[in-house]
């Protein structure tokens, strides 16, 4: 009699336990999400369309569009997203090719110098072709030659090392889903090697390199660093952006120019969402692997093309790494260490600022993802769907936008929100909302490789979701958890474009600190100030790799 009523009693206090933490992993993450995203925006919009004297219309718009600058920096920005896109994808698919489809020697070492740029800020990229092709460059004093870097030339090739990884990356996963047995068809039947990959290699990725060319137009098209530091008159809407808002300190027509970037990127983003769901949603689970053989007359050249593509990028970063210790660039090159005593600027202060920035962001957003998934594992499918499209909205959103959108809505002269303006807590949310989707979809994937069976087996001998999450999933998901707070980290500590609106005398962050020395001048101690930032985040993927190599061996 008393164990049942102590079971009638226990099991819907159980119930109600569960309902209540399903409830709180839902309604927490999901009201960060409308709180710092879907308001913040919906303050943009309702800037763009408040006129001067505080009437609603399309004043902002009619004079943005009237104004010749607008459309200069319109067509700018696209023709240097389009041909950044062109040579990114050439590039990116030779090194994809050469490392899943051929041996080639130090197949590791290409693929790291490639991925530097998503170490460094992207204004590195700029500040690197300074030092070597700018009026006091390495080249230019070594040839005698002044080559003019600043505009369109520089800032293709500046937004190109920055894009690449990104290119590389998406386009080797294309190539790896590819079934060995057709290949193997292909040779009993006599097809030549560059048939192949004609006839079967580039119409099997047409959907990867689809994907990979959306992504690196969005990159481009949003992207402040470079631009600021090496475009010099070549003025394009990120630019634009920046100068309404700093410069002139029109918020509602910077609102408009906003508005009108983010329509490209949402375009943008969701053709390469169709072309990445075409590309890896046909594939077959019964493919098999291709391995390639050793062809020395194809191995060869491209083992030589492959490694004079990936030294771009690694001599580009590693002239500002150089350039640091230099004493006095280019006429004395004694090396030193006293640009490192960077003493303007709030000397390193930024630098720590920074990382405690990103440590919150990634501590923040890994808990806020890992909750919001677990909860959407267990909800119906009308729920899950909105909820999911909301999550994957802030990727298509450029930092520059979410970054306007907070300053509009923290600083503004009334509402509870404005205690958090001018604080670090304010960018580490920001960082947070702008890789929120990237850091989502990698938790969903993690999420989907937990078996059921376990996650029913535990809630059969009585265990309540909380002990579910921690005993269960928690310990399947320590991997993927791991890479995405280092994920959050690492890209909080490099992005710019995002914050260059939110500091302040007080609040600011490296990458801001690096540019704001580089327009004083002082381009030795930027490239010191870079080569700190570019240390904490290496020493961050050390360690995260380092984690995930602990605890695969554990698991084993």
């Amino acid at each position: 009699m008393g164990i049942g009523i102590v079971t009638s009693i226990g099991i819907p206090r159980a119930r109600d336990t569960d309902r209540l933490f399903l409830i709180l992993c839902l309604v927490v993450p999901l009201s960060a999400l409308i709180l710092f995203f879907v308001y913040p925006l919906a303050t943009v919009v309702v800037h763009s369309v408040t006129e001067p004297d505080g009437r609603i219309g399309f004043g902002n718009y009619a004079t943005v569009i009237s104004q010749p600058n607008f459309w200069r920096a319109t067509a700018n920005s696209m023709v240097m997203s389009l041909a950044t896109t062109a040579v990114s994808l050439i590039l990116g698919l030779i090194i994809a090719f050469a490392t899943q489809r051929c041996r080639i020697a130090g197949r590791s070492l290409v693929l790291a110098a490639v991925a530097l740029p998503l170490l460094a800020p992207s204004l590195v990229q700029g500040l690197g072709l300074i030092f070597l092709l700018g009026r006091n460059g390495l080249v230019t004093k070594a040839l005698g030659v002044e080559f003019n870097i600043y505009g369109f030339w520089g800032l293709l090739i500046a937004n190109s090392l920055y894009a690449l990884p990104q290119a590389v990356l998406i386009i080797a996963a294309a190539l790896r889903s590819a079934d060995a047995r057709v290949y193997e068809a292909a040779e009993v039947l006599g097809t030549s090697k560059l048939r192949q990959f004609f006839d079967i290699t580039l119409p099997n990725i047409k959907f990867g390199l689809l994907s990979a060319g959306f992504i690196i137009f969005t990159v481009t098209i949003t992207d402040f660093g470079n631009a600021a530091t090496i475009g010099g008159d070549y003025a394009i809407l990120a630019t634009e952006i920046y100068g309404q808002v700093v410069g002139q300190m029109n918020f509602n027509l910077g609102a408009v120019v906003g508005i009108m970037l983010l329509l490209p990127t949402m375009l943008a983003f969701y053709l390469e969402r169709v072309a990445t769901q075409r590309q890896f949603g046909s594939g077959s689970d019964s493919a098999v692997p291709l391995v390639p053989g050793w062809s020395p007359a194809r191995d060869i050249p491209m083992t030589v093309v492959a490694w004079i593509i990936a030294l771009l990028p690694l001599i580009t970063i590693g002239i500002v790494v150089y350039a640091s210790f230099v004493w006095l660039w280019p006429y004395r090159f004694d090396l030193t260490v006293r640009h490192y005593a960077v003493k303007i600027a709030g000397g390193y202060e930024p630098l720590w600022t920074t990382v405690q920035i990103s440590l919150l962001a990634a501590f923040a957003g890994a808990v806020m993802l890992f909750a919001l998934g677990f909860a959407l594992q267990r909800l119906p499918r009308s729920l899950v769907k909105p909820v999911y499209f909301l999550s994957l909205l802030p990727a298509a959103v450029p930092g520059l936008v979410l970054g306007l959108a907070y300053i509009l809505t923290f600083n503004a002269a009334s509402g509870p929100w404005q205690l958090l303006y001018g604080t670090a807590a304010l960018l580490a949310i920001c960082n947070m909302m702008h890789y929120w989707t990237q850091g989502f979809l990698t938790t969903m994937t993690g999420l989907r490789q937990v078996p059921a069976a376990l996650e029913e087996t535990a809630a059969c001998l009585g265990a309540g979701l909380p002990r579910v999450m921690r005993e269960v999933t928690g310990p399947l998901m320590a991997q993927t958890l791991i890479s995405v707070f280092f994920f959050l980290f690492m890209r909080s500590m490099v992005t710019l474009s995002a914050v260059i609106f939110l500091v302040t005398a007080s609040v600011s962050v490296a990458s801001v600190s690096i540019m704001r020395l580089d327009e004083a001048g002082f381009t030795a101690q930027a490239a010191a100030f870079a080569t700190c930032t570019m240390a904490v985040v290496i020493v961050a993927a050390g360690v995260m790799q380092l984690s995930l190599y602990l605890l695969g061996r554990r698991r084993r």
